[in-house]
C-alpha cells in the first residue's frame, strides 16, 4: 500500500495548512474535506483517502485551519472555502488538469461553499452536509454550538479533540450551502446523505436538492453521518461516480474565483 507524502499549503489569506498526499493515477484527482474536529489522521477519514487511491484516484487531504497540524483557527465552515481552493490549487500546480472536490460533514459544507461562489473544481461530491445554518434541533447540533459558540465549550475542543476554535464567531454569516448550490451546475454534484443522520436530519438535503436541480442525490437509508458512515461499498459507488462524471466529459468549470 503507498504511503502518504505530508504536504504544506498555503491559503490566500495567509493560514499555513498541512497536508497529506495519495498517489494514484494520473487522469482523476480529488480533494478529501475532513469533517469538524477531524484532521488528515484521523482513521476514517486515512480509511477514505486510502481507498480512493485504490481506485487509481491522486488525494489530497488537508487539515482544515485549526485542526490537525495546521494553524489558525476553525470557523465552522465559512473561511475553510480558501482551504479547499489551496489544495485544488497544489492538484493543478503537480499536473493534474481534473480536480473533483470531495467533503464530510463540514468540509461537505466547505466544498459545495467553494464550488457555488465559483471556486475551481470540476466536479463536486458532498456527504452528510448541512443545507441550512443554525441547526439546533438534534443533541449532537446543540454540542457543537457549545463547542463553538461559548469559551467553556471551545476550550473542551481544544483540550480533547485538538481543535482551535475561532472565538470571533461569524461577524457577517456567510451563505449557507443551500443559497450557493445551485451555482455550481453545470459542473457534476453528488449529494449523499443518510436516513439516520443524527446531525441533520432530512430537511437539509432537502433544501439542497430542491436550490440544485440538476444535482444527483443519494439518500442512503440506514446510513449514519459522515465518515465513520460512509461504507466502503458506498465509498466505491462514490469512486464510481467522480470517473463517470470524468468519462462524461463535464470538464466545465467557468471564469469564477480562483482563489
Amino acid at each position: 500500500m503507498t504511503q502518504p507524502r505530508d504536504v504544506v499549503l498555503h491559503t490566500s489569506d495567509g493560514v499555513r495548512l498541512a497536508a497529506r498526499h495519495w498517489a494514484g493515477g494520473r487522469d482523476v484527482a480529488c480533494v478529501v474535506a475532513h469533517g469538524f474536529t477531524g484532521s488528515s489522521r484521523n482513521s476514517a477519514v486515512e480509511r477514505i483517502c486510502r481507498g480512493l487511491s485504490g481506485r487509481g484516484i491522486a488525494v489530497l487531504a488537508p487539515d482544515f485551519r485549526g485542526h490537525g497540524r495546521s494553524s489558525g483557527r476553525g470557523t465552522a465552515g465559512a473561511d475553510e472555502i480558501h482551504d479547499v481552493a489551496a489544495a485544488v490549487a497544489w492538484l493543478r500546480a503537480e499536473g493534474f488538469a481534473w480536480v473533483a472536490v470531495l467533503g464530510w460533514s463540514m468540509g461537505g459544507t466547505a466544498v459545495l461553499r467553494h464550488a457555488g461562489l465559483g471556486g475551481d473544481a470540476d466536479a463536486v461530491v458532498s456527504v452528510s452536509a448541512p443545507g441550512l445554518w443554525f441547526e439546533r434541533g438534534t443533541r449532537a447540533m446543540r454540542i457543537v454550538h457549545w463547542m463553538c459558540l461559548t469559551r467553556s465549550g471551545r476550550l473542551a475542543t481544544r483540550v480533547v479533540r485538538r481543535t482551535r476554535v475561532s472565538s470571533a464567531g461569524w461577524p457577517i454569516v456567510p451563505e449557507s450551502p443551500a443559497e450557493v448550490v445551485g451555482a455550481i451546475a453545470p459542473r457534476p454534484l453528488l449529494i449523499v446523505h443518510g436516513e439516520a443522520d443524527h446531525y441533520f436530519p432530512r430537511r437539509h438535503v432537502d433544501a439542497l436538492a430542491d436550490a440544485a436541480p440538476a444535482a444527483e442525490v443519494w439518500r442512503e437509508p440506514d446510513m449514519g453521518h459522515a465518515e465513520v458512515a460512509t461504507t466502503p461499498e458506498l465509498l466505491d459507488r462514490i469512486a464510481d461516480w467522480v470517473f463517470a462524471a470524468k468519462e462524461a466529459g463535464a470538464d466545465v468549470c467557468d471564469d469564477g474565483i480562483r482563489d
